[in-house]
C-alpha cells in the first residue's frame, strides 16, 4: 500500500495522541497538601522543596501546611481545615495517631485520598505510608552507638513519646542494644518538641560522674542533635558520643567538625516528591473505594509501604551529603 504524506501524518498523529493526552491530564485546578507540625524545621523545608518540584513538573498546586511548632492538636485542626477545601489529595505526617485517626478516617470517607508520610497512622483508613523504615533507623543507629561506645556505657535518648515514627526508632535502638548488655539506657527524655529541653538536660547529664556518667546521647528527631552538640562545645566535651538524626546544615557541619559522631539520614524531599505524584495518580486513576483495607488485600492496587531509604552519615561520607545539599539548594534557587 502506498502511503501519502497526509496518511503518514495522520498515523503519526494517532500514535502521538496518547502521549499528548497524558501530558495534558494535569490541571492547575488540582490541589494537593502536606500537613505536618514544626513546619519551620529544615527537614520540612526540604520536603517543601520536593512538593514544589513535583508541583512544577505536573503543573498542579502542592502546598505545605501546619503549625510552625510541635502542636499535635493544631495539626489535626489544620488537617480538618485542608479537608474543608476539598483537595484532590492529602499527605500527612502524623504527630499523634490517636488524635489524627478520626480526621483521616473522615477525609477518606468523604472521598479524599490520604497517604501518610514520614510518620504513619497504620490503624487509620489512610491508603498507605511513604517514608522511612523507622525501626531500621533505630537498628542502624543502635549498631553505630554500640560501636562508638565499645559495647559499654550509659546512654540517654531524646524523643517525643507517642509520635509513631519516633516510637519505632526507639524500638529499633532497643532491639540493637538487646545484644549489648554492657550498654545501659539511663533515661528516655521527652523534649516536647523543644530543642531547648535537650540542651538543658544535656547540661544536667554531663555533670554526672562515676557509675552514673552518661557516655552516649541519642537524638531521635532533628532538633535535638545540634542542641546537645552545642552543650558539648561549650564544655569542651570530647569523651562522649552523640548520634543525631537527619541532615540539616548545622548537623552536617557538626559531623564534619567531629562534634557529632554520626547522624541518620532520611529523604524528606523524596517523600514529598513521590507523595504528590502518588496522589495525582490516584486522582486521575481512582482505585475504587478508598475506605477499602488494601493493607490485607493480596490484589491491592497500591502498596502498603514505600520505603524511601535511610543511611548513616559520619566523617567518612559527610562531604558527599554536604555537596548534595548544596546542589539541591542551588536547584531550588536558594
Amino acid at each position: 500500500m502506498k502511503l501519502t504524506g497526509r496518511s503518514i501524518g495522520a498515523m503519526l498523529g494517532a500514535a502521538l495522541l496518547p502521549l499528548v493526552a497524558g501530558c495534558e491530564r494535569h490541571s492547575s485546578a488540582e490541589h494537593y497538601y502536606l500537613v505536618t507540625t514544626n513546619t519551620r524545621l529544615d527537614y520540612w523545608q526540604s520536603a517543601a522543596d520536593g512538593l514544589a518540584q513535583a508541583g512544577a513538573e505536573y503543573g498542579v498546586h502542592a502546598d505545605l501546611r501546619g503549625p510552625e511548632d510541635y502542636d499535635a492538636q493544631a495539626e489535626v485542626q489544620e488537617f480538618r481545615n485542608v479537608v474543608a477545601l476539598k483537595p484532590d489529595g492529602i499527605l500527612v505526617s502524623v504527630a499523634d495517631e490517636k488524635l489524627m485517626r478520626p480526621a483521616i478516617d473522615s477525609a477518606v470517607a468523604a472521598g479524599i485520598p490520604v497517604i501518610t508520610l514520614d510518620s504513619d497512622a497504620p490503624h487509620s483508613r489512610r491508603l498507605y505510608f511513604i517514608g522511612t523504615n523507622n525501626t531500621e533507623v533505630g537498628r542502624l543507629g543502635g549498631q553505630e552507638l554500640v560501636r562508638r561506645l565499645g559495647g559499654k556505657g550509659n546512654v540517654v535518648f531524646f524523643t517525643m513519646p507517642g509520635q509513631p515514627n519516633l516510637d519505632e526508632r526507639l524500638k529499633g535502638y532497643e532491639d540493637a542494644l538487646s545484644n549489648s548488655p554492657g550498654v545501659n539506657v539511663a533515661a528516655i527524655v521527652d523534649i516536647r518538641g523543644q530543642g531547648a529541653v535537650a540542651f538543658d538536660k544535656t547540661e544536667e547529664y554531663l555533670a554526672r560522674t562515676g557509675k552514673d556518667k552518661i557516655d552516649g546521647f541519642v537524638c531521635l528527631e532533628a532538633s535535638a542533635g545540634k542542641e546537645v552538640a552545642e552543650v558539648f562545645r561549650r564544655n569542651n566535651t570530647k569523651d562522649r558520643v552523640i548520634v543525631a538524626m537527619d541532615v540539616d546544615q548545622d548537623t552536617l557541619d557538626m559531623v564534619k567538625s567531629g562534634e557529632i559522631a554520626a547522624t541518620i539520614a532520611q529523604k524528606p524531599f523524596t517523600m514529598a516528591y513521590v507523595g504528590v505524584k502518588a496522589l495525582d495518580e490516584l486522582h486521575h486513576y481512582p482505585i475504587g473505594s478508598p475506605a477499602t483495607n488494601y493493607a490485607v488485600d493480596p490484589f491491592a492496587p497500591v502498596p502498603a509501604f514505600v520505603d524511601t531509604g535511610v543511611s548513616v552519615v559520619d566523617a567518612s561520607n559527610v562531604d558527599f551529603y554536604l555537596r548534595a545539599r548544596k546542589a539541591s539548594r542551588n536547584r531550588q534557587g536558594m
